[in-house]
């Protein structure tokens, strides 16, 4: 049985291990939430508390690595500057976070690392985004992401693939509901680049099943109309306060191809989803 430990069970990580272990993996499970081992255990997911920190990590980090030959990283920067344009605000603290893993990583049995990242590295790029395009990120978090992802790639201890999630949704998680009611909402004729909690899912599981390592992939659902167009749909179907859109046109026209994803692993999404 092939152990694989996930750091970070969160939004993701928590539905991805359960469903990891019905297809027969076994699984180690992260959380910074001392209550939140119970959960993790009373799933089926072998809990260990993990604080990954800029200068420091937690003592069971290696029996949390322990016997794995996957690692897959789904830990969001959270850096409180995010838009700044300075990488000096946050001191890089995620950038740091993950160089203190590492030596962890290269002395533990993880063969292959799966690194949860975002297209927030593209920036506001304009036309068809693919994975040959060159990473431009405009906010701190995309900055460091792209410097992570750099580092990773280039360890010779282990393979890793980078995988860019776009824009996530899920039943209990809509950007719609953020924008409701609100006015003058800027880019109405921008196309949205959305992926679902599902398909994130079906999509790591494709990547291990295939062993598509030493890879990076785009991920977003080949499903683009523009923001006013399905904000102001998705606002009426919920019964929430239709978003109000400025007239003023967009000049940002970026679109995620996940073409190479649905070529590679042989992937259909979800669309019904959308």
């Amino acid at each position: 049985m092939t152990q694989i430990s996930i750091l970070g069970c969160g939004w993701l990580g928590f539905p991805l291990a359960k469903t990891l272990i019905e297809k027969g993996f076994s699984i180690n499970g992260s959380t910074t939430t001392q209550d939140k081992l119970s959960i993790l255990e009373d799933a089926g997911i072998h809990s260990f508390l993990v604080a990954l920190e800029s200068e420091s990590i937690s003592d069971a980090i290696e029996t949390f690595l322990d016997k794995s030959e996957i690692l897959i990283i789904d830990i969001p920067p959270k850096l409180r500057a995010a838009n700044s344009t300075s990488s000096s605000t946050n001191e890089m603290v995620f950038v740091n976070k993950i160089k203190n893993l590492i030596p962890f990583i290269e002395k533990s049995t993880i063969k292959k690392v799966l690194f949860v990242s975002s297209t927030s590295v593209y920036g506001d790029e304009n036309g068809l985004i693919t994975e040959e395009t060159i990473p431009n990120p405009d906010t701190e978090s995309g900055k460091q992401l792209t410097i992570v992802e750099k580092i990773l790639q280039e360890n010779e201890h282990f393979e890793t693939t980078i995988l860019r999630f776009s824009g996530l949704i899920g039943e209990d998680r809509h950007p719609v509901k953020f924008l409701a009611g609100k006015e003058n909402l800027e880019n109405p004729d921008a196309p949205v680049n959305l992926i679902h909690q599902q398909d994130c899912i079906a999509i790591i599981e494709a990547i291990i099943k295939k062993a598509k390592w030493n890879e990076v992939f785009n991920a977003a659902a080949p499903f683009h109309p523009s923001r006013a167009e399905y904000y102001t749909q998705k606002a009426k179907e919920r019964g929430l306060e239709v978003p109000v859109f400025s007239n003023i046109k967009s000049n940002i026209k970026k679109v995620i191809s996940s073409s190479k994803i649905e070529k590679d692993l042989n992937y259909q999404f979800h669309l019904e989803l959308y």
